[in-house]
């Protein structure tokens, strides 16, 4: 990752990750399901290892000055990813703008522009 660069938050349905930093420092982080939906962050160094468990929210953000290098393995050969923004505010056809408004609690106008944005 370059500097400051993220692997936004996704999760795989299907997998474990565990993840190894070769150079670096990386930020990440993964949040348990509902109800309690906790949030666990580690900064890593080189060296260090991060085990994001099955079909948990997860993420990876390089909060180094020098690009930061990884390399992650997943517990099946078909692990999935579902990148949340990607698939919530990128969906095909679009998921009904109100669903969103109430999901989220933002304008619908803002919805509507996530909805325009990098995807479209």
């Amino acid at each position: 990752l370059a500097p400051y660069g993220e692997n936004p938050p996704h999760t795989h349905p299907r997998g474990t990750e565990i993840l190894v930093v070769v150079e670096g420092t990386l930020f990440v982080g993964f949040v348990t399901s509902n109800p309690e939906n906790r949030l666990f962050t580690k900064t890593l160094n080189k060296g260090d290892v991060f085990v994001f468990p099955i079909g948990l929210i997860h993420f990876q953000l390089n909060v180094g000055k020098t690009n930061a290098i990884a390399i992650s393995g997943l517990s099946s050969q078909n692990a999935g990813v579902i990148t949340i923004a990607d698939a919530v505010f990128g969906s095909d056809p679009p998921i009904n703008p109100d669903v969103l408004t109430k999901a989220f609690q933002l304008d619908k106008n803002v919805v509507e522009e996530l909805q325009k944005g990098i995807w479209r």
